[in-house]
């Protein structure tokens, strides 16, 4: 908690805003924020004068109770109602403004999963951080309206950008929709705002505004990139952009699920008692059904994902490539081939000779 108090603002009071309706935002809630201070001073403060001002003083006789005043009546009626008039059309006003985005919007797509949030964009490209340890970052442009259709592959999550001030749930099994405009190039936090399970407060991202040429170069660059990955390298991107780095470790470390070091290969105990080999059989059900076999020692809390055949067998030969389980001989031909030489002919990866026994 130091730590988010400490990464998320410039100022002590609110972050800095960044977005069209931040300004409107913080104009209302601060608004809001001054009425509550003056009426709390003045309930306060009148309340300790009429106490001290009509106590009972000994040997007086006990006063009448006050009489009716219409006047009074009518002032502490008519202001609040004045003041809660404005505050509710000036909030309805905004409210709608933040709502409906303009039909000319740049359109991204938001995946929430436990615990890691992933973003697609039109050009197919699915990205979520540039390396392992690193915040999923969402890179959009500068000055340019953004639709971002929210959806969760598990439990209910809340997309926060505290610099744009918008927040809108991220629920299983339907789509939300927010939009926001940032005014300033730079990063900014993103945070969920809603309580997902047992690592909800490592479920953070960065917003990465850049300029429209930036963006452009970025997201060419990071396409061609993703659409020419060779299996293992697809497999350690679909390792980090699906949320399979927020469970499974690669370094030793335990986290909610078995870590992938050496597992490729090796003989788990299940839940049961029953012995299961790693294999591709295991580890395509894993993904499909992953409450059919569970790990013993660890909870059965892995959400089913929907991947394609090319991605799972991707996942497979990452695991294979972390494994010690798997020989270097075997290791050297899990990626296809990879250059043009001027011949025109592909490079082979050199596969050293079997030795005969």
């Amino acid at each position: 908690m130091q730590a988010i108090l400490a990464e998320s603002a410039k100022t002590f009071w609110l972050p800095g805003g960044a977005s069209t309706v931040s300004g409107q935002v913080d104009f209302l809630f601060n608004v809001i924020l001054w009425i509550c201070i003056f009426f709390f001073l003045l309930v306060s403060i009148l309340l300790v004068l009429f106490a001290v001002i009509y106590r009972h003083k000994p040997g007086k006789a006990v006063d009448t109770a006050a009489g009716h005043s219409t006047t009074l009546e009518l002032t502490w009626t008519l202001i609040p109602s004045i003041i809660v008039v404005f505050l509710y059309y000036y909030g309805f006003r905004h409210y709608m403004e933040m709502t409906i985005e303009p039909a000319y919007s740049y359109e991204v797509t938001v995946v929430g999963k436990m615990w890691q949030w992933s973003f697609r964009y039109p050009t197919g490209l699915e990205y979520s951080s540039p390396g392992e340890g690193q915040l999923p970052e969402l890179h959009i442009p500068v000055n340019t309206p953004v639709r971002a259709v929210l959806s969760s592959n598990d439990v209910i999550h809340s997309f926060y950008i505290p610099a744009f001030r918008t927040k809108k749930d991220v629920v299983p099994g339907r789509y939300n929709r927010m939009w926001f405009q940032a005014t300033d190039v730079g990063t900014y936090d993103i945070y969920c705002a809603a309580y997902c399970g047992t690592n909800h407060s490592i479920m953070r991202g960065i917003v990465v505004v850049q300029t429209k040429a930036d963006f452009d170069k970025w997201l060419k660059e990071e396409t061609e990139k993703a659409n020419n990955l060779p299996p293992v390298q697809k497999g350690e991107k679909l390792y980090r952009t699906q949320g399979c780095a927020q469970c499974h470790a690669i370094d030793g470390t335990k986290l909610v699920g078995p870590n992938w070091r050496d597992v490729w290969g090796k003989t788990e105990t299940m839940s049961e008692g029953s012995q299961v080999l790693v294999d591709a059989a295991y580890v395509r059900e894993s993904i499909q059904t992953p409450q059919a076999k569970v790990v013993q020692g660890y909870p059965p809390t892995m959400p089913p994902f929907a991947l394609k055949d090319a991605d799972v067998d991707a996942i497979i030969a990452y695991m294979k490539s972390i494994s010690s389980h798997v020989s270097e001989a075997e290791k050297l031909t899990l990626n296809p081939p990879t250059s043009q030489p001027a011949g025109g002919a592909a490079t082979q990866p050199a596969i050293p000779p079997v030795e005969k026994k």
